[in-house]
Parts: C-alpha cells; structure tokens; sequence
C-alpha cells in the first residue's frame, strides 16, 4: 500500500531568467562615491501556477468513485466479521464483493470503514496539495488507488510537477500530509476503540488466522479507555479499523527515506542522513520481514532500492530550518513512532 505523493522530477520547472546586455571591458559605469557597497543576492521569480487541467479533476473524480466502492466493499465484510467477533472472514470478504450486483444496498454496512478511512486519506492529500499551492510548487489533485484487497485501496498520491525550491518548502510539503492525517486518524481510532468488543483469543494466530499489529498510539488510548484490557483482545469498530488502516498508511510514509514523506523531512533537516539512511533502511527492512515473518517489508525494501535511482533536484535556498520547523520534524519523529507496527499483517499458515 502506497500512501504518498511521487516526485516527477525529470521535467524539471526551470524559472525563466532574462539574458543581461553584453557589454565590452571599455564601458565605464559611473557610481557615487558614497554609495554603500550592496552585495548581489540571487532573484528568483515565482511563477503563476496554472491550475491542474479538468483531465486530471475527471481522473482524480473517476479514481475517487472506483476506491469509494472497493473500500465499501472491504468495509462490508469488517462490519460482517466484526458482527460475528472476528477481525476478518475470508468467507464474507469474498462475499462483499458480489454484492455488487446481488444485493447493493448491502454495501451500506461498509461505508462507515470507507467513509473513514477515504477522509484519512484525502486529508492526508490535500495537505501536501495546500502546502505546494503555498509554496507555489505545481501539483496535481490527489489520485486515489483503488484495488479489491482487503482494506480496498492502495491509498493514495500526488504528482509534483515542478521542483521544490527551498529546505523549508520541502519541510512543509513533506510534513503536511502526515500531520494532517494523523489529526483526522486520532479521533476516529479513539470511537473504535471506545465501541471495541473484547474477543478472547483474538492475538492468538493459529485460532485467529489473522492478526493485526497494534501500534502505539492504540495501546496509549486503549489504557485509557479499556484499562486492565490487553490491547490485543480488543476486536475494533469498523471506523476504528478505518483509523488502524490511516496509522499505517502514516507510518509508511514517514519511512525516513528517498521520496517518501519521512524522507522529505530528513533531508530538508540533514541531508546527509537522508542519504544515508536511504541505503540503509531497505536492509533493515528485509531483516524486519525475515525475522518477524511479514513479507510486505520485503516490497517496500525493493520500492525503497528503486527510489534510490530517481535524480533528486537541487535546492535554490538550503537555509537551515527555523526552530518552529526543527520542532516539527522532532514531532514527525514522534508521530512515527505512535503509527509505526513491526508486524502489521500476521496470518497464519493454516488460512
């Protein structure tokens, strides 16, 4: 699952720079005596952006509509399951999707998981979106993935057409979609977890079949709201499910490497750590899927090595991030680790 923005970087915006009026060495050029010395700084000119074509609004809407009705369909059979105290039933995730043209009106049960977790996303999208519109970076609408898994979607992304021109620019876009993200996700993992059933065997894999991870920020809030319960017990509301879903997706984008937004981050705060970590964190993947046995690290190690070949623009302004962005970045870090889950997906050998 892909839940980030891509950076197209091969047809790079270059700002148009007027060619200055060729002159011999015999000109002379009279200037004041007390005139103060005024150093030369760079211009730059920021250009009018065009807004993304009506194309790409009937793509993003078409896209929009076909990942409303994948994740309908994955929310059918969460709300299935979680009726009959299961995480998930294959039975009925095969089932949801011929509802279809048996029974469409049984579709509705999924739109609470669908209509959470499309919001997630989608503010997810549009804060990257708002932050290249401020920072007068090119972009396009956010495009949704829909695929028939069992969450319903491959999440969602944004071209950047243009580069980004300064540390802080790259900061802010980076960062925006996993703030905004995690701010929609919270609430609604906190009704999930409020309207939980509590399922004995629920974390045992071989009587489960599957078992998803818990990140942090579930077992912070289900102390709170279910205390003395083990967070593993706790069956989730579909909308719940929705949030677990937007944490994940959070998660994997602040991998703090290449083009991901994580990456953004760390190279707008050092970009020799970016560098390095982007080399090595494909490796520590791999060693996350041996030994924990989830074979999605594996896929992202080998997204992760392809990133490593894509030309990264260089900066116009590397000034220094300001101490309220240095703050930021520190709060990525901790929001990272809230959604972060070693083992996300386990399913046992005998489903």
């Amino acid at each position: 699952m892909c839940c980030t923005y891509l950076c197209n970087l091969f047809d790079a915006f270059k700002p148009a720079v007027s060619t200055p009026p060729s002159y011999s060495p015999s000109d002379s050029v009279s200037v004041p005596s007390d005139s103060p010395e005024i150093p030369l700084r760079p211009r730059f000119y920021v250009p009018v952006l065009p807004r993304p074509s009506r194309k790409s609004l009937v793509l993003a809407v078409m896209l929009f509509l076909l990942t409303l009705c994948t994740c309908l369909a994955a929310g059918a059979q969460f709300a299935a399951a979680f009726a009959k105290n299961q995480a998930v039933s294959w039975d009925e995730f095969l089932n949801a999707f011929s509802l279809f043209y048996k029974n469409p009106a049984g579709l509705l049960a999924g739109l609470p998981f669908a209509a959470t977790l499309m919001t997630i996303l989608l503010a997810h999208e549009l804060g990257h979106f708002f932050a290249c519109g401020h920072h007068h970076i090119r972009s396009t609408y956010p495009f949704f993935i829909p695929f028939p898994s069992l969450i319903g979607t491959f999440g969602a992304f944004i071209l950047i057409r243009s580069p980004i021109r300064t540390t802080r620019a790259l900061f802010d876009v980076g960062a925006s979609g996993p703030f905004i993200g995690f701010l929609f996700a919270v609430p609604a993992l906190a009704y999930g977890i409020a309207h939980a059933k509590i399922v004995p065997g629920l974390n045992d894999l071989p009587h489960a079949g599957i078992v998803f991870g818990t990140p942090l920020a579930l077992r912070l809030l289900a102390g709170i709201l279910h205390p003395g319960t083990a967070p593993g017990l706790l069956l989730l509301h579909p909308v719940g499910r929705a949030a677990w879903v937007g944490l994940f997706a959070t998660a994997l984008n602040l991998l703090p490497s290449g083009q991901l937004d994580g990456g953004h981050i760390l190279r707008s705060v050092n970009p020799r750590a970016h560098r390095l970590l982007s080399f090595v964190l494909p490796i520590i993947l791999v060693a996350l899927g041996y030994f924990l046995h989830w074979s999605g690290w594996y896929v992202w190690a080998g997204l992760l090595s392809a990133l490593l070949f894509l030309r990264k623009a260089p900066f116009y302004d590397d000034t220094p991030l300001d101490p309220p962005r240095k703050f930021g970045a520190l709060l990525a870090f901790l929001i990272f680790l809230l959604c972060f889950m070693p083992a996300p997906i386990l399913i046992s050998q005998t489903v």
